[in-house]
């Protein structure tokens, strides 16, 4: 290694102790900023400001005596950072702490074994991470990143910190931070950060939560947050201000715990806007701060309990699959229409289950309803035959479900028949044998399959009464075969 700096001198003798050397005026916070102390700015930083990767890599490494009774660190702030810091495979038993520095080179970690590492409010092109493990956490909180993070197959004890980070990817084809198969043993914080490409964490566990407050993830026409087969334990915040300029997808994934989403999530150019099929979830709260803009799936999902709000369900909404054992948010009407939304037409299983709810939470009447709105659903799929039928049964007896129908119709044509057979009595075909004429007796026997009174045998209408005589027995068979096989419906065993 070359002769030290002063500026390298003064790091290295500090190292011992973990002291931090301060190599130039820099606020906490300001890492975005434009001007000559901002990191975004640091590539003009002079050689009074500058430290080469090699030297730093040499002290994590232990090159420096540190004696004992001391707790040895890198501590550097404002400094920029010449050279690539590349420890790849390698163990590194001190902590590494950046505040506001440049660094001309991504930084490789690759498969190393590290204490805690805090890169705050600098400015790095990329970071790449890929099956390192942190004894600790890593912080890249405040930072600018131009270049992917990749942290893929990483392991981290206690955390992943990104909270105010700004990471644009190299190009459109790649991720802004890319986490495949990571582990977190502790919180996962991308508060208020703003992702411009994305972030894959297909894969991944995070024990402690994982919490999106804020944060802006960017990728118009493809995935901005890939997540299939993720497990969060504790809770995933998407709220307070959050916004998805792309799909969400979660396929596969499970949440032990909440998952919260009322922030803004649009992706109409792509298949799915929100992908969570075949997940679970122990409570979902979806109440995004406006409509989701593209279809959501929840298909094949299991929820404990659903929370939404009828005012930004999204016009589109797949729901075949489905299962929940609690819903808060709509009523029996909302809801049914909330089942229906389905841009492929029909689908039985959300209504079956809807009415299971109903059921479960002792509203008999919901269920009922529910499964009326199924078969007025399920009839606009069959053929002129069957939907001429289903009109039928459903006029007669609300498809078995609304049995008074039947009762409210014969009540009707009985009246109707009383009055007109009243005024028009039919002849008797033995007048020595037959009993007197009954307007109301003779009128229940044409309704009924099988006369109650006998009159209809002995009693001939004329004329135009004879036509009403045929519609009332018509009538009679109709409204009895749509009760019989409404019966059926409802006492068959669900």
């Amino acid at each position: 290694m070359r002769r030290l700096t002063k500026a390298e001198r003064r790091l290295w003798n500090a190292f011992p102790t973990g002291e931090t050397v301060e190599l130039g005026p820099f606020k906490i916070g300001t890492s975005r900023a434009a001007g000559a102390n901002a990191p975004t700015d640091g590539h003009t930083w002079g050689r009074e400001r500058s430290i080469r990767a090699e030297v730093i890599a040499q002290l994590l490494l232990g090159a420096r005596d540190t004696g004992s009774g001391s707790a040895p660190a890198v501590r550097l702030r404002g400094a920029r950072i010449t050279g690539q810091l590349a420890i790849v495979g390698g163990t590194i038993p001190h902590q590494l702490n950046l505040s506001g520095c440049h660094l001309d080179e991504p930084i490789r970690f690759t498969d190393s074994t590290t204490r805690t590492v805090r890169l705050t409010d600098c400015h790095l092109p990329g970071l790449s991470g890929g099956g390192m493990r942190v004894a600790g956490h890593l912080s890249l909180s405040g930072s600018n990143i131009t270049g992917t993070v990749r942290l893929n197959r990483a392991q981290f004890e206690s955390g992943l910190w990104l909270g105010g980070t700004k990471v644009v990817a190299d190009d459109d084809e790649d991720w802004a931070l890319y986490a495949n198969a990571a582990v977190v043993d502790s919180g996962t914080y991308l508060r208020n950060a703003d992702f411009a490409g994305g972030i894959d964490l297909i894969g991944s566990r995070l024990n402690g939560g994982l919490f999106l407050e804020g944060a802006t993830l960017r990728s118009p026409g493809k995935e901005a947050l890939a997540a299939d087969n993720m497990v969060v334990e504790d809770i995933m915040r998407c709220t307070d201000g959050f916004q998805a300029l792309g799909c969400i997808r979660l396929r596969g994934a499970r949440i032990n715990g909440t998952l919260s989403l009322n922030g803004i999530v649009r992706s109409p150019d792509t298949r799915y806007a929100l992908h969570a099929s075949h997940m679970e979830i122990r409570e979902l709260y979806l109440k995004p701060a406006k409509p989701i803009e593209g279809v959501v799936t929840l298909a094949h999902s299991t929820v404990g309990t659903l929370h939404d709000d009828r005012a930004t369900w999204p016009e589109k909404l797949r729901l075949n699959g489905l299962t929940y054992h609690r819903l808060r948010g709509s009523g029996v009407t909302q809801r049914i229409d909330w089942v229906r939304r389905d841009p492929e037409g029909f689908r039985p299983q959300p209504y079956e289950q809807l009415a299971a709810w109903y059921l479960s939470d002792g509203n008999d009447a919901l269920a009922r309803r529910t499964q009326l709105a199924k078969l007025r659903a399920r009839r606009q799929t069959q053929g002129l035959g069957g939907r001429a039928w289903g009109r039928l049964l459903d006029v007669a007896v609300g498809y078995g479900y609304r049995p008074w129908l039947a009762g409210m119709w014969f009540t009707l044509l009985l009246t109707l028949g009383t009055i007109v057979f009243g005024l028009n009595p039919p002849r008797a075909l033995k007048p020595s044998e037959s009993p007197d004429f009954n307007a109301f007796a003779y009128t229940f026997d044409l309704l009924l399959p099988i006369p109650a009174f006998g009159q209809r045998e002995l009693f001939d209408p004329g004329g135009w009464t004879q036509w009403l005589a045929y519609g009332l027995v018509v009538s009679g068979w109709i409204l009895a075969t749509a009760l019989i096989a409404g019966a059926t419906r409802i006492l068959r065993p669900q």
